[in-house]
């Protein structure tokens, strides 16, 4: 499960594009920050999650949120201020389970390293959707996840909701704000349509096409995006979002991520469900957790700020700010399946301890992180203000990661 979300300029505050993401997946399924270059390749073929595809001559430089063990990505950002997020949809289109296709994620890495715009993106995506499909699994551990995607493609001036049911594909423009959760939400409002005749799922294969032609109708899965309370999530998104007109911010937008399906005080881990935005699992009918979250305030003319949590569960995280053609990232721990001495593994000892008795254990560790919240919100704003050159930014960067590192590494129990 996941939530994406995006205002345009004339929406926000400071008159830039503002993207966020809460990627959902299983609990211990850590999520990588990885800083890629722009690269000029002499390889013919790239191999992806499961199947190799041709390499292209050149690559643009990225920053990317990810399962440590994909070759895809959740969300991310270009050099030329192209932003994407994904979600899975379910859809009653069949799907073989062979792995002979492209995951979601592996079509909006690729979408990100070979697209200077959303529209280039949708072109890229939709193309390679044509050609490889999406058989492909999306679990970790769940090796029988399946499951089709749709995604807000961005850039400083334009976004877009293009949903995917097997190779077929619907787009719509986003003209204020918008958001999309784990279920087709475009219905006969669309703005293009590509229509591939699939074998669909039984009982579906009797379903007619509704009159005018609904894409969500048409294809929806009526049990996980039920169950995933797809709509609940993004009618909660989409309000806070509009209680925000015109004075959407970093800090509001942070603050949605963190929503849960009960306020505090008196929500509890051990009680949340699919409707809160900060997912914590809790079992077989709320088995994901948000394991990695982005906001990215893309600029025209200015560097853009992509901060991330580098952990999961928001509501008990710091967003940090990164930025292109820096190197802060390189010196990253990688996280890998098992404890380790990443940040993220730091983190997520530190808030699964929290999580056993939330209510008591949560407000000094949230007191010192929305300390630091602020201070690395203010740094940037005084930065960005003065126009710093990236030097400037490398280094503000370094700072507030190493300052997080060093938390972490204070408060491990």
């Amino acid at each position: 499960m996941c939530d994406t979300l995006v205002s345009l300029p004339h929406y926000t505050q400071n008159g830039n594009l503002i993207f966020a993401k809460n990627s959902d997946r299983e609990p211990d399924e850590a999520h990588e920050v990885l800083y890629a270059g722009r690269t000029f390749h002499k390889t013919r073929k790239l191999s992806c999650t499961y199947i190799e595809i041709p390499q292209v001559a050149e690559t643009y430089e990225v920053i990317l949120s990810k399962p440590f063990h994909m070759w895809g990505a959740e969300m991310g950002v270009n050099e030329f201020g192209l932003v994407i997020g994904n979600e899975a949809v379910f859809t009653n289109v069949k799907i073989n389970k062979k792995n002979t296709g492209l995951t979601g994620m592996d079509l909006l890495r690729l979408a990100l390293e070979r697209s200077a715009s959303a529209r280039e993106a949708i072109h890229c995506i939709t193309g390679l959707l044509d050609i490889y499909g999406q058989d492909a699994c999306g679990g970790y551990q769940d090796k029988n996840f399946y499951y089709h995607n749709s995604y807000i493609i961005a850039d400083a001036q334009q976004a877009f909701v293009l949903e995917t049911a097997g190779k077929s594909w619907v787009l719509k423009e986003i003209h204020s704000f918008g958001s999309i959760s784990n279920g087709l939400s475009i219905g006969t409002d669309f703005d293009k349509i590509h229509l591939v005749n699939e074998k669909r799922n039984f009982p579906f294969n009797f379903k007619k096409k509704p009159k005018p032609f609904s894409f969500s109708q048409h294809f929806s899965d009526f049990l996980y995006t039920k169950v995933g309370r797809a709509k609940t999530r993004k009618s909660c998104s989409m309000a806070l979002i509009e209680t925000a007109k015109g004075n959407l911010d970093i800090e509001k937008t942070i603050a949605i991520l963190k929503t849960h399906n009960i306020p505090d005080p008196e929500f509890d881990p051990k009680k949340a469900n699919t409707a809160s935005l900060c997912m914590h699992a809790t079992g077989m009918t709320n088995p994901s957790q948000t394991t990695g979250s982005m906001v990215a305030e893309i600029r025209s003319g200015l560097p853009s700020t992509i901060w991330l949590t580098a952990s999961s569960m928001p509501c008990l995280s710091v967003y940090m700010p990164f930025f292109m053609a820096t190197k802060t990232l390189d010196d990253l721990i990688k996280p890998g399946p098992h404890p380790d001495d990443s940040l993220w593994w730091k983190a997520e000892k530190v808030h699964r301890w929290v999580c056993r008795d939330y209510q008591n254990r949560k407000e000094k560790l949230q007191a010192s992180l929305g300390t630091m919240q602020k201070e690395f919100i203010q740094g940037e704003k005084r930065l960005m203000d003065k126009q710093a050159d990236y030097p400037e930014l490398e280094k503000f960067s370094t700072a507030c990661l190493r300052k997080v590192l060093d938390f972490y590494e204070s408060n491990l129990t």
